[in-house]
């Protein structure tokens, strides 16, 4: 056994692996057997993160939706206006509830990393792989598909280039601010100071977005926005309509039926359903009258709530049966009731995150999170055991399966903004803001616990063993970055737009994206491999 890059071991081909995940029987197991169960296991927690992305998202959008009521006095007609204003800013709601909640599987397994490490003056490498591999496929994949979803012809450009500009911003300085903390101000070392710093850089990215949305006097950019959607997901769209083809096909794979008057975490939502709050009582079929008291009405939303929560347990248990005869209707049915059978054990898991119209989505909200917290952990045990086995660094792990799998969240919710919205405003941003949320919350909670950590035990910074070679990687992005940002620039200035578009141009910008992708982790592969 000898010790890897970023301060990972690395096991070789000829020592067993001792380490185990259920019980110790599995190390008499052969390699190739333990490396593809593990491997199957991972591809297993990632469906689980797919799974929860739907919840989460729902879950999401209520929170967005949240209004209050404004009453304003007009002291000439002494009459009263009461209007709903949205609680959230839709700036913020893209950088925090957005972009924060779609990185939190990467900044959950960097967290647990940290956890793992303390009391150790190295840091560890799982997090910090993991968290710059994603921002390569953010940018890169994620834009790939982005570019590519809109219907043929369809231009989304973006409406607030000011806003837009102020997160490509701090999405750059993060990853410079990350190199000269490796290589200039404490090369190959971590302080408290600095970690510090790079956590509350994620608060003067929220105050700078914000001042640029509200367009403050001398603070903000100043560049015009064209018209753009009110609700981060327009109110007249299904999010679980089977024929939108959203959360990658999920929702059409976990439906209950077109005539269900009940909901699931995974089935397509009724419109009798949809967009259901506590306000809305009378959806309910329970009669009411004007003259209703409180206590009836919380009685009917308690009784509802209830109802909706343990529909969604009986639902896990429901399979579509065939509609037709035809063998081409019958295959795909059977595809659907073995994919309904394979992720049963997730939806009985996940039926119990409470339904997302209480409390406007935030309890739904919050478990959800706490399930995607719950998979991250077993990631970086089966993570640490592929490694173990195979003798592949983990670094190389993490960047690759590790970055994709727990992205899926990032892509969904690009992908939905893409097709949904009728600007590119939440798509791209989502995109440039988790590559801010990476750095600045995704490594700099980390480092800033072992560093805490450190300091308070033993007076000493934090090392990070090969920082070399997470600054090469860091090189390597920023390098393609700016070629993925230029191809945008140059949709922007010729066709108008960032996505959509005619086909071919989409495709070939597609293609381009993907081809950086490749390089990223070639080279990344390469240097970490010593090849470089």
């Amino acid at each position: 056994m000898e010790v890897g890059g970023y301060g990972i071991l690395k096991f070789t081909s000829q020592e067993r692996c001792e380490l185990y995940l259920f019980f110790h029987g599995e190390t008499v197991l052969g390699n190739g057997i333990r490396t593809t169960l593990y491997v199957l296991l991972l591809a297993y927690c990632f469906f689980g993160l797919s799974a929860i992305t739907a919840r989460f998202f729902r879950s999401m959008e209520n929170v967005v939706k949240q209004t209050r009521e404004i009453v304003e006095f007009d002291p000439l007609t002494k009459t009263e206006t009461v209007r709903h204003e949205k609680v959230w800013n839709y700036t913020i709601a893209d950088i925090t509830l957005l972009a924060f909640g779609t990185s939190f599987p990467q900044i959950s397994l960097a967290t647990i990393d940290a956890f793992r490490n303390l009391g150790e003056l190295s840091a560890g490498g799982m997090g910090p792989g993991t968290l710059v591999g994603s921002a390569a496929f953010d940018l890169f994949p994620i834009h790939a598909v982005c570019v590519v979803v809109p219907k043929a012809g369809e231009l989304k450009k973006i409406s607030d280039i000011g806003v837009c500009l102020v997160e490509l911003f701090w999405s750059f300085w993060a990853y410079i601010w990350l190199y000269i903390i490796l290589e200039v101000w404490t090369p190959n070392m971590v302080t408290l100071l600095e970690a510090l710093l790079t956590v509350l850089q994620f608060g003067l990215l929220l105050l700078h977005a914000y001042i640029q949305d509200k367009r403050w006097p001398y603070l903000s950019l100043p560049l015009e926005r064209s018209e753009r959607p009110e609700n981060w997901v327009p109110e007249d769209s299904d999010p679980f309509n089977k024929e939108d083809g959203n959360y990658g096909g999920y929702s059409e794979i976990f439906q209950v039926g077109e005539e269900s008057e009940v909901v699931d975490i995974f089935s397509i939502h009724s419109k009798r359903v949809i967009g259901l709050d506590y306000q809305e009582v009378s959806q309910v079929d329970v009669p009411e009258s004007s003259d209703q008291s409180l206590t009836t009405e919380i009685n009917v939303k308690r009784t509802y709530f209830f109802s909706v929560w343990k529909q969604q347990f009986l639902d896990v248990l429901k399979l579509e049966s065939p509609k037709s005869s035809e063998t081409d209707k019958i295959y795909l049915q059977m595809a659907k009731i073995f994919w309904h059978l394979i992720l049963a054990p997730w939806r009985l898991l996940f039926a119990f995150v409470p339904p997302y119209h209480v409390a406007h989505g935030w309890i739904a909200f919050i478990c959800s999170l706490i399930f995607i917290s719950g998979i991250a952990y077993i990631v970086t045990k089966l993570t640490d055991l592929i490694s173990c086995v195979t003798g592949i660094n983990s670094y190389v792990i993490a960047f690759t399966a590790l970055a994709s799998g727990t992205s899926w969240p990032d892509l969904v919710a690009s992908k939905i903004a893409a097709e949904r919205q009728t600007t590119a405003d939440s798509a791209v941003a989502n995109i440039i803001c988790s590559n801010s949320v990476n750095i600045y919350v995704g490594i700099g909670i980390p480092w800033l616990i072992d560093t805490a950590y450190n300091f308070i035990e033993y007076r000493e910074p934090l090392h990070i063993p090969n920082a070399e070679g997470l600054s090469f990687s860091l090189l390597v992005f920023f390098s393609t970055s700016v070629g993925c940002i230029a191809v945008l620039v140059l949709r922007r200035l010729t066709l108008g737009a960032e996505l959509g578009g005619p086909r071919l141009w989409a495709w070939l910008t597609s293609a381009y994206l993907i081809l950086l992708w490749i390089i990223f982790v070639v080279l990344s592969s390469l240097r970490v491999s010593g090849k470089i």
